[in-house]
């Protein structure tokens, strides 16, 4: 019998660790930003086309390297970062599995042209698919400059399933984002098909959050800072004002690394227990200063998942500085008695100012249909009796056969629910979510008829969006214009919000679209369709009425008329239950007047 293990080529090995290395343009900008930032860079530019699908470039005026180097640098498993096991127990660089350029140029085509200070000349280095095709010396500056093009052009299944310019250029921008935050005594710019994205300045970590999320953050963060034996604590968390549905901007950085965290992160959610609605998220930008022998990096090749030896511990040191940031800088409304030179606004007293009810005078004796003028009206248009057999009426549908049946009189349990009689029984209705049936259903309408109305505003607001929220934006605002809103780009991110749908008014049109850009952001959101569903359930679920709002008979007759016309009586967009019928049986049943079991029934 032959042997039938082999060792792989090299080529082969190559791209299957690249497999787990780089997924996506996003991965290589990730490796080569870091590599810049461990050689000591002051200034870092990025450079994108086509999403990086055709070429990445990275500059920095790092120190550079040798012409044996850069040839080294190429190998797996060839790092300057590290020299044996122990030292992975002691990290201070991004880097450190010598594993990056490797699977970068085992997928793509790359040219290095790099010098180190003191050099007369530099290196230039070209590979394709890890074999070296030239290297030559050349004038150039000190630092690196990588160049890379033709991702995946010699994998085509990966490149076959790489998302739309727009979904990978967003990636692309959360990569470049999440280590610029880390690093804002670092000039960092982005240019995308030779657009400038991002242009930040060396500045304070504040201010590095407002350059790349908006002036807004300015006034919607708060800074925390806690020292122990265990760890150090910095940074800022959001007020729980500036919480949102979707979309609120959340980072872990431990020791100058991007890091997931679920159990972190329901340290910060507990911090805001009571103070904000569940289910709203807030901002957070977190800080970890931590003894390099106390975590482990290793143990993902994205490196974004990261073991600490003190989690309890830093959990509840971490929860703390939270509430205590809280407690501390939330602005709290105080009494003002400094009333001298203000005003006098008279106050209401009932006893000098008493108001005296009308009289409503009527006749207690008259009756509107006493008389003999009257006429039978039902004999006179009565149809002939073989009508119904001539032009048979239609069979009715179990929804209008309820509605034709329900009570003129509704009542309204708890500022929640819409209760009415129908013919089986008394019939519940969740006015929320029937009025986010009612809602999603004309919106969806107007986006597909694209004749949807808008309201134009008085005063029309501003609103900044991070690089990566815009390029969602521009994506979807056809679907924004066709469900009413009236957008105008004011360039450097920035729109003007001119008009709002119908029916909106009142509300923030500002959250409102940053709530249907996050829906819009989620991954898979890509067909048309997903999108406009998408956007639909987010406006009508803004829009819709509140649990708790108090209505009179006639909006509450309103609201069961329109649910009842629409294509799907029982469930929200979203799956869940609208409305339940209490069977009459089983109010007997309740009170007593016969023995049968309660059948509760769901429409």
């Amino acid at each position: 019998m032959s042997d039938v293990i082999q060792l792989l080529p090299d080529s082969v090995a190559n791209q299957i660790a690249a497999g787990e290395v780089i997924q996506r343009p996003a991965s290589v900008i990730k490796e080569l930003v870091e590599n810049a930032v461990d050689a000591g860079a002051k200034n870092i530019h990025v450079l994108v086309v086509d999403a990086g699908r055709t070429s990445i470039q990275v500059i920095d005026d790092g120190r550079g390297m040798s012409d044996t180097d850069a040839r080294l640098a190429f190998e797996r498993h060839a790092t300057s970062k590290i020299r044996q096991a122990d030292d992975l127990f002691s990290l201070h660089t991004m880097g450190f599995r010598g594993e990056a350029l490797p699977s970068i140029a085992a997928v793509s085509q790359v040219e290095l042209v790099t010098r180190m200070e003191g050099s007369e000349l530099g290196t230039r280095l070209v590979l394709s698919a890890s074999k070296v095709v030239s290297q030559e010396m050349t004038s150039c500056p000190v630092g690196c400059n990588f160049k890379v093009t033709n991702l995946f052009f010699n994998v085509p299944a990966r490149r076959k399933f790489l998302k739309t310019n727009a979904t990978e250029l967003n990636n692309v921008l959360v990569a470049f984002e999440r280590i610029a935050l880390v690093y804002p005594d670092i000039a960092f710019s982005l240019h995308s098909n030779d657009v400038v994205l991002l242009e930040l300045k060396a500045a304070s970590l504040r201010q590095r959050i407002c350059d790349v999320f908006g002036k807004r953050f300015n006034q919607d963060i708060l800074p925390i800072a806690v020292d122990t034996a265990i760890c150090s604590i910095s940074g800022f968390v959001g007020k729980p004002e500036a919480a949102k549905k979707k979309g609120a901007h959340q980072c872990f950085f431990v020791n100058g690394r991007y890091m997931k965290h679920p159990y972190f992160h329901r340290a910060v959610q507990n911090a805001y227990e009571r103070l904000v609605a569940e289910g709203m998220q807030v901002p957070y930008f977190v800080y970890f200063d931590v003894a390099p022998t106390d975590i482990d990096v290793n143990i993902h090749p994205t490196k974004t998942e990261i073991k600490f030896e003190n989690e309890q511990a830093i959990f509840q040191i971490l929860s703390a500085a939270v509430k205590d940031a809280i407690g501390q800088f939330c602005e709290v409304s105080a009494i003002d008695f400094d009333t001298e030179g203000r005003p006098d606004i008279p106050v209401f007293n009932p006893e000098r100012n008493k108001i005296v009810m009308p009289n409503v005078n009527y006749n207690p004796d008259y009756n509107p249909f006493a008389g003999s003028g009257r006429t039978d009206r039902t004999a006179r248009t009565a149809p002939p009796a073989d009508w119904e057999q001539l032009f048979p009426a239609p069979e009715q549908t179990e929804a209008e056969r309820m509605i034709s049946d329900k009570s003129p009189v509704h009542y309204q349990y708890k500022g929640c629910y819409i209760m009415t009689a129908v013919k089986s029984g008394l019939m519940i209705i969740d006015q929320h979510r029937a009025d986010v049936r009612i809602r999603y259903e004309r919106m969806l309408t107007a986006l597909k008829n694209k004749n949807a109305r808008t309201q134009r505003v008085l005063f029309p607001e501003v609103v900044q969006f991070p690089p990566s929220d815009t390029v969602v934006l521009e994506r979807i605002v056809p679907e924004l214009i066709a469900v009413g809103f009236d957008l105008s780009d004011l360039g450097g991110n920035s729109y003007a919000i001119n008009g709002v749908p119908a029916g909106t008014e009142g509300l923030n049109p500002v959250a409102l679209i940053g709530q249907m850009v996050a829906a819009a952001t989620e991954e898979g959101v890509t067909a048309i369709d997903e999108i406009h569903h998408r956007l639909a359930l987010s406006l009508a679920r803004s829009a819709a009425i509140p649990q708790g709002q108090v209505l009179s008979n006639d909006e509450m007759e309103a609201v069961v008329n329109q649910l009842f016309a629409c294509s799907n009586v029982n469930y929200t967009p979203d799956g869940k239950c609208i409305l339940a019928i209490l069977p009459h049986a089983d109010i007997e049943h309740l009170l007593g007047r016969n023995s049968s079991p309660l059948k509760s029934e769901i429409v």
